[in-house]
Order: structure tokens, then C-alpha cells, then sequence
């Protein structure tokens, strides 16, 4: 109950001066993640989180393209895809594949690192993460992710800090 009650507080925060705020900054060419997405190697979205506005026809849109993009490419390529005006840093790990979509001025290396954060803390806290984990506990992997990335920037890179916050919030829940 504390979760659902967290995130709406959230969602009722993001104001119009908000959404304007973070467009702006968006617009800037501030450095700064637009999307992450989860899929698995079919192409289902298990988690879409974004950081720009884009509509749902957009939103659907770009899981179909980025997944096209990343699933038929050659594992001898790097991870780092251009993606329009922006650069697409996936990596997969078992059935899924994890991407963030970030400026091209972004540091790709920086970008695998806070993936593969994403995914040793998703690993910890589910013991041993599967997809259907990540299917069942949707509620528990935005609070995870919201942890690692807050509008659209690294919040906290400290696996044990973050663990300990989802330690604290799972004692609060009861």
C-alpha cells in the first residue's frame, strides 16, 4: 500500500510546470536518459519507463523499433546503436534485454554500467530475478528503477544504498 501510495504521490507531483521543466531541459540537449525498456526476446515490453513526453502511439512505436534494432543485431556489433538523434545502449542478460535510450553526447560505458547496476539489484532483491519476477512484481521493479534513474538521471549508484532504501520501504509495507 505504501508502494501504490508513493507512486501517485509521484505521478500527482509532475505538474505542468514540471512536464514543462523537463521538455525544456529536454530541448537543452542536456545530457540525460529518454527511455529504459525491458523486453524479452519476442519483443514484449516488461518495463517502459520514460523520462520525455511522447504520446502512446509513439510510445508503442518506438518498443516495436528499438526491439527490431536490438534483437536482429549481430553479437560481434557493440551495444551502442545511433537511434535518430540519440544513441540506444542495450545489453542482454538471458531472455531480456535491457536499453536505455540517452543523448549522443552520453558516455556509453557509463550507460552499461548503470544496466548492469539495474540488473545486480534486480538479481538481489528478487534472488535470483526471472522474468515472470519482473511480470508478477511490476510495482517493486519501478520502485527499484526509480531508485537507480530519477528523471532521466543516475539518482544513486551505490548498490548497497539503494538495497538498503528497498529494505527500508519493504519493513515500512509490513
Amino acid at each position: 500500500a505504501a508502494v501504490f501510495a508513493r507512486e501517485e504521490v509521484a505521478r500527482a507531483s509532475v505538474g505542468p510546470f514540471e512536464q514543462s521543466w523537463r521538455s525544456r531541459r529536454a530541448s537543452e540537449g542536456r545530457e540525460m536518459i529518454r527511455f529504459i525498456l525491458l523486453q524479452n526476446r519476442q519483443g514484449r515490453t516488461r518495463l517502459a519507463k520514460y523520462y520525455v513526453p511522447y504520446s502512446d502511439t509513439e510510445k508503442h512505436k518506438l518498443e516495436h523499433e528499438v526491439h527490431r534494432i536490438v534483437a536482429h543485431r549481430d553479437q560481434k556489433f557493440t551495444n551502442f546503436v545511433e537511434y535518430k538523434t540519440h544513441k540506444l545502449i542495450y545489453r542482454r542478460y538471458a531472455g531480456l534485454y535491457f536499453t536505455l535510450c540517452v543523448d549522443s553526447t552520453d558516455n556509453e560505458l557509463i550507460c552499461l554500467e548503470i544496466i548492469h547496476l539495474f540488473v545486480e539489484l534486480l538479481d538481489h532483491y528478487f534472488s535470483n530475478v526471472r522474468e515472470l519476477d519482473l511480470v508478477y512484481n511490476f510495482h517493486k521493479v519501478f520502485v527499484i528503477t526509480d531508485e537507480l534513474v530519477l528523471s532521466g538521471e543516475l539518482q544513486e549508484s551505490s548498490k548497497k544504498v539503494i538495497l538498503d532504501r528497498l529494505g527500508n520501504l519493504d519493513k515500512i509495507e509490513g
